[in-house]
C-alpha cells in the first residue's frame, strides 16, 4: 500500500527515508507510526498499512540508519529472543546500536520525528490532527515527541521508557497518553510505578495498560519467541478507539 518517500530536515544535510501509508477513502487524520530498534522492517511497514486501512495518512520514518541494523534484523531480532542464541547475540546487537549512543543522536532523532509531524500538520486532508505511535525504541520515542510538540493529538507508545525526570517538561504534555507494557518486561515493569506517579504529578491524562503473560515486543507477530495474539488484538482495539476518540 505504502511508499518510499524523502523528506528534509532542518540542518541535516541527508533526507530522511519515510515510509508512507496513505487512506484510499477518508482521511481521519495523521499518524506517525515508529519502528522498533530492527529498524524500518516489514513488520514497521505492515502496520503502517493497517493504520491507513483505518483511514490514517501515516509516516513511519527510518530513524536507525546510520547503525544499519536493517542489513542484520531478520535473523539477529530472533537470535536475541531465542534463549538458546541470546548470550552470543546481545553483545552484537550493541556493538550494532553503538551510534544511538552518540551524544546528538536524540536531537537528530526528535528533529527528525518533528519534519514528520510537520509534513502531516501541514496537509489540509489532516486538518491539523496528528498522533503517534511506536514500538520499543519508538515507543520511547513517542514518549518524546509527546513532551516536545504540544499539537500532537494522542501517543499510544508500546513498551517504551519516559524520561520523566524534569516535571516542567512533563507538564507540557497536552495530548492523553496510553502506553502498553507486557507485565514479564522486568526493566519497564520496574519503572512503571514511577512514570505513573510523575505524570499524575504533570497532570498528564496517563494511562498504562499491562497484559498479563506477555513480554517485551509481544505486539510483533514477526517474532515467534514474543508474540502474544491475545493481547496484540487488544492493544489495537484500544490504539484505534484512543485515535477515533480525540
Amino acid at each position: 500500500m505504502g511508499t518510499m518517500i524523502k523528506l528534509v530536515v532542518q540542518d541535516q544535510a541527508e533526507p530522511l527515508e519515510v515510509y508512507e501509508a496513505k487512506p484510499t477513502g477518508e482521511i481521519r487524520g495523521g499518524l506517525i507510526v515508529i519502528e522498533e530498534v530492527w529498524g524500518l522492517a516489514g513488520h514497521i511497514k505492515d502496520v503502517a498499512d493497517r493504520f491507513a486501512a483505518e483511514g490514517y495518512w501515516v509516516l513511519s520514518p527510518e530513524l536507525l540508519s546510520e547503525t544499519r541494523i536493517t542489513e542484520h534484523a531478520s535473523t539477529l531480532m530472533l537470535d536475541v529472543f531465542d534463549p538458546k542464541t541470546r548470550n552470543e547475540a546481545q553483545p552484537r546487537l550493541r556493538q550494532i546500536m553503538t551510534p544511538i549512543r552518540e551524544p546528538d543522536f536524540g536531537a537528530k532523532t526528535l528533529a527528525r520525528l518533528h519534519a514528520c509531524f510537520e509534513y502531516l500538520y501541514g496537509q489540509p486532508d489532516t486538518k491539523e490532527w496528528v498522533a503517534v505511535t511506536g514500538f520499543c525504541f519508538g515507543g520511547s520515542y513517542s514518549f518524546a515527541l509527546a513532551l516536545s510538540e504540544t499539537r500532537l493529538k494522542a501517543a499510544v507508545p508500546f513498551y517504551g521508557h519516559a524520561d520523566t525526570e524534569d516535571l516542567e517538561a512533563l507538564k507540557k504534555v497536552t495530548c492523553p497518553i496510553l502506553a502498553f507494557y507486557g507485565e514479564k518486561d522486568e526493566r519497564l515493569m520496574a519503572t512503571l510505578p514511577e512514570t505513573e506517579g510523575a505524570f499524575k504529578k504533570a497532570g498528564v491524562h496517563f494511562t498504562a495498560k499491562v497484559y498479563p503473560n506477555c513480554g517485551h515486543a509481544f505486539f510483533n507477530d514477526t517474532n515467534p519467541f514474543t508474540y502474544n495474539e491475545k493481547a496484540a488484538k487488544d492493544a489495537w482495539r484500544r490504539t484505534i478507539e484512543l485515535l477515533a476518540a480525540n
